[in-house]
């Protein structure tokens, strides 16, 4: 998740024009969705991946990224947290609702890999809120945002991490791996 210095994930409408991204980052994320099963979003995170990845591949002039991406995000299960959406023509597609602790829990009670939480700060809210939440890779951007989206909001108790990995990209972000300990 892109994060602001000071702890924003987007402007206080939604905006994401101060993330800082470049082909490095886009390789650094690719080694996390190959290892990932699912790719979990919250409904509007969803729409927004939804109207772009599906044919993001097959443009004349997709970009690496945008191939590898799409082809991935086209074979992942998605799984969207939405009280709103409950069906779609999408394949690989399924949405949770009501009580999304639960539905979460039984999800990684299957068998399978890594559910990859991509944006979607309002689902994880919800996700955190229910300690629900392994690890973070945190893309901390370099600038201040002063008001917007928070990232960490209404952490019920205290959540101790293990500093995992450590990567500066050439946007000046600062990728950050963290575990629960």
């Amino acid at each position: 998740m892109h994060v602001s210095l000071d702890g924003f994930v987007a402007g206080p409408n939604g905006e994401m024009d101060w993330i800082r991204i470049n082909d490095e980052m886009f390789e650094a994320v690719g080694g996390l969705t190959a290892d990932a099963d699912a790719a979990l979003y919250g409904r509007v995170t969803y729409q927004m991946m939804d109207a772009y990845w599906p044919t993001a591949a097959d443009k004349p002039n997709a970009s690496k990224h945008d191939i590898e991406h799409g082809q991935w995000y086209n074979k992942v299960e998605k799984i969207v947290v939405s009280n709103s959406m409950k069906d779609t023509s999408r394949a690989n597609t399924r949405f949770i609702g009501g009580d999304i602790v639960a539905e979460i829990e039984e999800i990684k009670q299957q068998p399978g890999g890594t559910i990859l939480m991509i944006g979607s700060p309002s689902a994880y809210h919800g996700l955190a809120a229910g300690n629900l939440v392994d690890e973070y890779w945190l893309f901390v951007n370099p600038v201040l945002l002063g008001t917007g989206i928070l990232l960490f909001k209404n952490i019920q108790s205290k959540v101790g991490l293990k500093l995992s990995e450590t990567k500066a990209f050439s946007p000046g972000v600062i990728g950050l791996h963290y575990e629960k300990e």
